[in-house]
């Protein structure tokens, strides 16, 4: 109705602009600026960055973990060491306890000779420190920064994944999977990891919203690092 009104009031103001074609370079003229727009930080992402998925008050957003090494390995294997920055509140601090936990004791069985953590001082940082951020869904996007940096290697691109891990690598259901479906498609991400327990919630979406979308869902981690790399 507003693109109605708003070519009425052209006719009567303009006439001799008369036919008006609304096309996608126009309608910012007719409907103001989009309401959201997509916030996506990295068109591709290198080693050590992984896009994660938000729940926030005005809806849901992308989530970036950014990891690099801090310093200079170190040649004695004693221990490695993490610092996490980005404003977290608890919950979210202790995901990324878990997340590093986890992650050792994962690379240790796929790589037994790559002792990256062992010698490295890792700091860990999700973007837009003004915003607090908390909650239980960032585990395992955590774990496969961490990953992608002990391995040098990227995840997939154009993907995005949410879910909480267990000690053990269980991944654990989360909310707001229509919120973060929608900051993917927002995005232009084509591809969604997410527990297994939210299956019913994403189905019960309407087809518009799952459209265009690639979406596996996992029980254990092992499962989500046999799709992401």
């Amino acid at each position: 109705m507003m693109i109605f009104r708003k070519a009425a009031l052209k006719v009567v103001e303009h006439p001799e602009v008369v036919p008006i074609h609304v096309s996608h370079d126009a309608l910012k003229d007719f409907v103001g600026n989009p309401m959201f727009t997509s916030d996506r930080m990295y068109e591709t992402t290198p080693p050590g960055i992984v896009m994660g998925l938000a729940w926030t008050a005005m809806g849901g957003s992308t989530l970036y973990v950014e990891t690099c090494v801090a310093k200079p390995l170190s040649d004695k294997d004693d221990g490695g060491s993490i610092r996490v920055t980005g404003q977290l509140g608890d919950v979210m601090k202790e995901s990324a306890e878990i997340a590093y936990t986890f992650a050792k004791s994962f690379l240790a069985e796929q790589d037994p000779n790559n002792n990256f953590f062992q010698q490295a001082t890792i700091h860990v940082h999700v973007p837009e420190g003004a915003t607090p951020k908390d909650g239980p869904s960032a585990g395992c996007t955590i774990t496969s920064a961490l990953l992608s940096l002990a391995m040098g290697k990227s995840v997939k691109q154009q993907l995005a994944m949410t879910g909480e891990i267990s000690l053990t690598g269980k991944v654990l259901p989360v909310g707001g999977i229509r919120e973060k479906t929608i900051a993917a498609k927002r995005s232009d991400v084509t591809c969604i990891v997410m527990p297994e327990n939210n299956r019913r919630d994403y189905e019960d979406l309407p087809d518009f919203i799952r459209d265009g979308i690639d979406v596996h869902f996992v029980k254990h981690y092992s499962e989500l690092f046999e799709i992401i790399f």
